[in-house]
């Protein structure tokens, strides 16, 4: 038996990966630090682009119930606006807390094989020519783990990136954080000033539907360094970090949970090195901007998931596990430029706010706050085979439209639950050819022509991004030579 993909961390990049390669069948184990995953989290919002690869995979009904709500407003740079119209339809937010995200991808993974051991700290990993050894602390002692391959997905100061060697490119200094869910009578709440400050930002919002006495405070202070990981958080640290923002020292009778967040931005210059991975915060740390690094962090897994199992199963085609960089590494770029444009909207105050004034009237623009919503979560990856059109489905996600086969209709997502790619017959009868060789990684699916998709027959990869489509005919050479490019 081969050694086993590990996968460093649990998060939402960590966890969306470890279920893609458990429903490709590779053997992988995740290492997660923590002994207990508790029930709280900084993260509250998924995007309707997590929630459009889970229809794919058949999990959104695990995510979304008729009593999800959703979150109706979004801001760039504190300036906020209201999501209606177009954009209600494709890029709300759900509110689900990130930890409850995080446990249900925990048990699909499960469910798929998966092993998921906790209290299991990385301390050291060396790779060779045919895999990696880590070196990891559990309560039970230390000892050495041999994997395939390793992707760290263990946060903004990732140690399997330190330990592996990878380059940063520093974009902006560090940011300093802390959220605390805290319980206080009304008096108290009454006094608290939510706002921009001088010196960063304090913010209170409902945390507990079923006890109205207990909110979340937030601050972050930019261009400061948050003390070393190693520090335990205190109620003191809280209470002094927002007396520096606000000016006021708050009465904190009881606190409930707290953490600490912030590190620099920066992006790997590389996010492979060899047979270790990168991918989520481990790549890309920046600011939090309205759930776009969670969103970010799941489509890394979901684009580097079926290319490792590719190679895991003998048919990748050379080049395949480097295209992860290639595609990946500017959608990082553009999620770390996207969170550091909104810095001079926030800080320093009295140059932001004229600028915050200004935006303001930009988002009453829908082309603007379109263009602001999807600067990140709109991918369209350059791809192309001789012979390929430049037809705008080209590289992007294929649309979520209802199709007619011989058994009935069937709306595109659900055609992806295997985690195989797909070829699409939309020639009206005139056929593909012999795709047998592929059936253990590409799925044939024959429909009616369709007008909205504007083509004949397309071959869409497994993360859901159209990879070659003929508009005039099927033209069998071609698609054999792009199934070949992508499925060996």
């Amino acid at each position: 038996m081969s050694d086993p993909i590990v996968i460093v961390g649990s998060g939402a990049a960590g966890l969306t990966l470890a279920c893609e390669l458990g429903l490709a069948g590779v053997p992988t184990v995740v290492l997660e630090r923590r002994s207990e995953l508790l029930e709280r989290s900084g993260g509250m919002l998924l995007n309707a682009h997590i929630a459009d690869f889970l229809r794919k995979r058949g999990l959104e009904e695990r995510f979304r119930t008729p009593d999800t709500p959703t979150w109706g407003r979004s801001h760039f740079g504190l300036v906020y606006r209201d999501i209606d119209g177009e954009l209600a339809e494709t890029d709300y937010d759900l509110i689900v807390p990130q930890w409850r995200s995080e446990q249900l991808l925990r048990e699909r993974a499960v469910e798929l094989g998966v092993e998921v051991r906790l209290g299991q700290e990385v301390i050291d990993i060396e790779q060779d020519t045919d895999g990696v050894t880590l070196t990891v602390v559990s309560p039970e002692g230390s000892g050495t783990l041999r994997a395939s391959y390793v992707i760290g997905c263990d946060g903004p100061r990732s140690l399997v990136a330190e330990a592996a060697g990878f380059e940063f490119e520093s974009l902006a200094p560090a940011y300093y954080g802390v959220i605390a869910d805290v319980v206080v009578d009304d008096e108290a709440q009454a006094l608290f000033r939510a706002g921009s400050y001088p010196s960063g930002q304090f913010g209170v919002l409902p945390v507990n539907p079923a006890d109205p006495t207990e909110v979340r405070l937030m601050t972050v202070e930019f261009y400061r360094e948050p003390p070393s990981e190693g520090e335990p958080l205190t109620v003191d640290e809280i209470r002094s970090t927002i007396e520096r923002v606000t000016g006021q020292a708050p009465d904190l009778r009881e606190v409930r949970w707290m953490t600490r967040y912030g590190s620099p931005t920066r992006l790997a210059r590389s996010y492979r090195m060899g047979r270790v991975f990168l991918a989520g915060d481990a790549a890309h740390p920046h600011p939090p901007s309205s759930g776009h690094g969670m969103n970010t962090a799941v489509h890394d897994a979901v684009n580097l998931g079926w290319k490792l199992a590719g190679t895991v199963h003998g048919w990748a085609p050379s080049g395949l596990l480097d295209s992860y960089h290639g595609e990946r590494h500017p959608v990082g770029r553009r999620a770390c430029r996207r969170a550091l444009a909104q810095l001079p909207l926030q800080a320093p105050l009295d140059r932001a706010v004229p600028l915050r004034e200004v935006f303001a009237e930009l988002l009453e623009f829908d082309v603007v706050n379109k263009f602001l919503s999807q600067y990140v979560t709109r991918v369209r990856y350059p791809l192309s085979t001789d012979g390929s059109t430049d037809h705008e489905l080209l590289g992007a996600v294929l649309p979520d439209t209802a199709l007619v086969t011989s058994a009935g209709a069937v709306a595109t997502p659900e055609l992806f639950r295997s985690g195989r790619g797909v070829v699409l017959d939309l020639s009206g009868g005139r056929g593909v050819p012999d795709l047998s060789a592929w059936a253990d990684r590409l799925d044939v699916v024959v429909a009616d022509p369709c007008k909205e998709l504007g083509a004949d027959v397309m071959l869409v990869r497994p993360d859901g991004h159209v990879a070659w489509l003929g508009t005039d005919g099927v033209r069998h050479d071609e698609l054999l030579a792009a199934v070949r490019t992508w499925f060996g």
